[in-house]
């Protein structure tokens, strides 16, 4: 994939090949220390429950769940260990658990960085033009989870319409999602005999209600930026601190990431200092709120971002910048 990177001139090969070096060491740190998270803040939910003071951990406990799809992510794309077999593993574990098979996950995705932008092709970006109150429904998440648990049950049936998935692929999609189905229904039966609801309490609900926290990474990453095929125009990447950065395996060097993806995730902050540090070059840059403010603030003042010229940013730090300085002057 990373032939679609506009400039491979910004880096050396060797360069290149010494930060895609994959670690079992620093993979299972990030893992084992985001799944001793859920774990743990499990265990407090469990302590304060019946208390106001399991509000904010359930808040914090299914943030953490929620971006568990950052490793899903990188498991996709077989950097977090170099053995393949432990990637693809621990991708479909964390796929079932964020209602989200990992094969699909990866075509899709995969589809999304050889057509970024392109939303004919794009797997992830394609959908109808925001106007601001289907953002603000996409953003919270109940437009997202209706067409991520829509799919589930329509691929479960046998229905595969995405444009973007090969023809020879889509059997085992139809496979993967009726295993999934099933896992899901087991767990249900279960609970149902023994009468509990843990799984709502410690994984469904804390996962579904706390969405929209998991969306201010989603939707900064390409929302308001050009369709041009240029990494440098059509992907955004997030100013933001250590624990974020943590939370969501480095992938807020989202520009880094989507111009050499084979690179790993502990390497990110490397890449994007090698690439645009060094070069000069600074690319989309923002912080969450002050993108959600941006986002918002456009689709306000218009019916739908189709009112936007899809070649051109309208979400843009530089620009928003320029006309905060012209209305104080």
């Amino acid at each position: 994939m990373e032939d679609v990177f506009v400039r491979r001139d910004l880096i050396q090969p060797d360069t290149l090949r010494a930060l895609s070096i994959k670690s079992d060491r620093a993979g299972w740190i990030q893992l084992g220390s985001h799944a001793a998270a859920i774990v743990g803040t499990g265990i407090l939910l469990s302590l304060t429950w019946g208390s106001w003071v399991a509000v904010p951990v359930f808040i914090a406990h299914g943030i953490l769940l929620n971006f568990l799809y950052a490793g899903q992510h990188e498991f996709s794309h077989w950097t977090v260990f170099k053995t393949k077999k432990l990637n693809e593993i621990c991708g479909r574990a964390i796929g079932f658990l964020m209602l989200y098979p990992r094969d699909f996950d990866q075509i899709q995705h995969f589809a999304h960085h050889r057509f970024t932008q392109d939303w004919a092709k794009d797997g992830e970006l394609g959908r109808p033009k925001f106007t601001f109150m289907s953002y603000i429904l996409w953003l919270l998440g109940p437009t997202y989870w209706y067409s991520r648990i829509r799919r589930l049950f329509r691929f479960t049936a046998g229905i595969v319409t995405e444009p973007y998935v090969p023809d020879d692929r889509k059997a085992g999609l139809i496979l993967e999602a009726r295993i999934h189905m099933a896992g899901y229904a087991l767990i249900a039966l279960v609970s149902l005999a023994a009468g509990s609801w843990a799984a709502v309490t410690y994984w469904l609900a804390p996962l579904i209600l706390t969405k929209g926290f998991h969306q201010l990474q989603n939707t900064i990453e390409h929302i308001g930026l050009s369709h041009e095929s240029n990494i440098l125009e059509n992907t955004r990447s997030t100013r933001t601190n250590a624990f974020m950065r943590w939370l969501g395996w480095n992938m807020q060097y989202h520009t880094a990431h989507h111009a050499f993806p084979g690179v790993p995730f502990h390497k990110l902050p490397d890449l994007d200092q090698t690439i645009f540090g060094k070069n000069g070059i600074e690319p989309h840059r923002m912080g969450y709120f002050e993108f959600q403010r941006s986002v918002l603030d456009a689709l306000w003042h218009v019916r739908s971002e189709a009112e936007f010229p899809d070649d051109l940013s309208w979400v843009d730090e530089k620009k928003m910048k320029a006309a905060t300085a012209a209305a104080a002057e």
